[in-house]
C-alpha cells in the first residue's frame, strides 16, 4: 500500500556558514540559483506533486523567509518559528508535528536541487513508500554521477532497498538527496529540543524500516558558492528543449 503526502517539511533554517560570504546578508534558502531561489525550486517540484501544504521552518534571518513566502498559494506555506532556539534538524520536525497532521510527509532540506529523469522523483517516492515495511524512504543520489559532490557516500542500499550506514573509512555509492517520505509517528518518543535528524535514522535502520529510492536524474549539491555556478550550468542545461 503506498501513500500520496499532501503535507510537506522543508528545513530552512540553517545559517548557511558554506554558503558565505554571500548568506551574511540573505539566507542560504534564498539564494538564487538558475534565477530562482533555492526555496522556490523545492516548492515548485512539491506543487507539481500535487502537495497542498507545506511546513518550513526558520531561524536564520527569519524574517527574509517569511516575507518571501507570504503570498505563495500551491503549496500554501506555514511557518515554524524557531527563532528563539536552535533545534537541528530533529527537533525541528518534533517543533512543526502540529503542523503536519497523522499521516505520512514529505521531508527535504531546503537547499536541495536535482534534474528529474523520466518520472518525477517525488511521484516515484511516494508510489514506492509502503507504510507496513518502511518508516523512512529516503531518496538516494548516487555519488559517481552526483554534481557538486565529492564525500564518501552516506549509505549502501540492498536489492530491496534497505540502507546501511556508511562505516567508517568506507566509501558507498549513494548519498542522501535531502528528499525523504517519513511517518510522524516516528516522533512519539523523541526528546525535546535540539537533537540530528539522523538519530531518528539511525534508530530506524537498526529496526530495517530504513529504505532507500535511487534517484532517477541528477542531484546538485548546492553547498559553497562556488558550487551555485557548477549547478545553475547542469540546470539550464536541462531546460533546453
Amino acid at each position: 500500500m503506498s501513500v500520496k503526502p499532501d503535507r510537506a517539511m522543508i528545513l530552512a533554517a540553517g545559517l548557511g556558514l558554506r554558503m558565505r560570504p554571500i548568506t551574511d546578508t540573505i539566507p542560504k534558502p534564498l539564494v538564487s540559483v538558475a534565477g530562482k531561489p533555492l526555496l522556490d525550486h523545492v516548492l515548485d517540484r512539491l506543487a507539481e506533486a500535487g502537495v497542498a501544504e507545506a511546513v518550513v521552518n526558520v531561524h536564520y534571518l527569519p524574517d527574509q523567509i517569511i516575507d518571501h513566502v507570504a503570498g505563495r498559494k500551491q503549496p500554501r506555506v506555514l511557518i515554524s518559528d524557531e527563532r528563539d532556539a536552535v533545534l537541528g534538524t530533529g527537533g525541528a520536525v518534533v517543533k512543526a508535528l502540529p503542523l503536519l497532521g497523522a499521516t505520512p510527509f514529505f521531508h527535504l532540506n531546503a537547499d536541495t536541487m536535482w534534474i528529474d529523469g523520466a518520472q518525477s522523483n517525488l511521484a516515484r517516492l511516494a508510489a514506492t513508500f509502503d507504510p507496513e515495511r518502511m518508516d523512512i524512504l529516503l531518496l538516494m543520489a548516487a555519488t559517481a554521477n552526483s554534481i557538486g559532490y565529492s564525500g564518501s557516500g552516506d549509505y549502501a542500499m540492498a536489492p530491496d532497498g534497505t540502507l546501511r550506514k556508511r562505516k567508517e573509512l568506507e566509501v558507498v555509492p549513494f548519498v542522501y538527496a535531502g528528499v525523504a517520505i517519513m511517518s510522524p509517528q516516528l516522533f512519539a518518543e523523541a526528546p525535546q529540543g535540539e537533537f540530528p535528524l539522523t538519530r531518528i535514522f539511525d534508530r530506524v535502520s537498526e529496526q530495517g524500516r530504513l529504505f532507500g529510492l535511487r534517484l532517477d536524474g541528477v542531484w546538485m549539491h548546492v553547498g559553497t558558492p562556488d558550487a551555485i555556478q557548477t549547478a545553475e550550468r547542469a540546470y539550464l542545461a536541462s531546460s533546453v528543449v
